[in-house]
């Protein structure tokens, strides 16, 4: 199986400008695969308020364009294509915007991009992918942390990795909060989920894969949840292909 995936926990650590954590590694990604231009997906990126969502999805690809620019790539968002599914047919490589997953995963499939997306990195184009981009490109997008702003038709993604991302996965409890921990929802999803592995990607950490390959690059290790299993954390030197099986 050919797939080529750059998955980003987060866009942006506290106190950092705008994708500035992950930026060599977005570059010495697409320069490994030469790629020059790249299809952007801009759906997830409604968070802005006080305007329309189609100009949201303007300013998005602007603020991602500048910076993929000063990286020696062109960026397009295929919200300007006439027809998206044919722009995928075209593109060199995807990414897709972190935000809100449930709005991202409903546009996805309200313009028929999912299967496309999938076949064209099964044949050889890189994708990455932050956040919400990184969650659709699970099996499913069941573990978001987003609130469901809009109704996808289903909640089944990309598929590209048979293993589901917790992205911005935190151990901490705020103090004075009485709600459930990261921890205790993921438990909960497995509880009726029982066949599906869920990895807690910690902020400012990112996995690369590459066909039957995986590794963790970042500052802290992956927790991985499995039903009925103590969880367990790996670090960048651990051997993580057996999540991909």
């Amino acid at each position: 199986m050919t797939r080529n995936l750059l998955l980003i926990s987060n866009s942006t650590n506290a106190g950092e400008e705008y994708l500035l954590w992950p930026r060599n590694y977005i570059r010495d990604f697409f320069n490994r695969y030469s790629v020059r231009k790249a299809l952007f997906i801009p759906y997830a990126g409604i968070n802005l308020t006080g305007i329309s969502v189609e100009k949201s999805f303007d300013l998005y690809e602007e603020k991602v364009q500048k910076i993929f620019a000063e990286l020696g790539f062109e960026l397009h968002s295929i919200h300007r294509e006439p027809d998206p599914e044919k722009a995928v047919g075209r593109a060199e490589a995807i990414v897709i915007g972190g935000g809100n997953t449930f709005h991202l995963t409903k546009m996805m499939h309200e313009f028929g991009i999912m299967e496309p997306i999938r076949r064209r990195v099964h044949q050889g184009i890189p994708y990455t992918g932050w956040s919400a981009g990184a969650n659709v490109a699970c099996p499913t997008m069941k573990t978001t942390n987003d609130m469901p702003v809009s109704e996808p038709p289903s909640f089944s993604c990309l598929n590209l990795i048979p293993f589901q991302i917790n992205p911005h996965y935190l151990d901490a409890n705020p103090a004075g909060h009485a709600g459930e921990t990261r921890e205790q929802r993921i438990l909960e999803f497995l509880q009726v989920n029982r066949e599906i592995t869920v990895a807690g990607l910690r902020e400012g950490c990112l996995l690369t894969v590459n066909d039957h390959a995986m590794t963790l690059t970042g500052p802290r290790r992956l927790r991985v949840f499995r039903y009925g299993e103590e969880p367990r954390e790996y670090s960048a030197s651990d051997n993580l292909d057996f999540l991909l099986k």
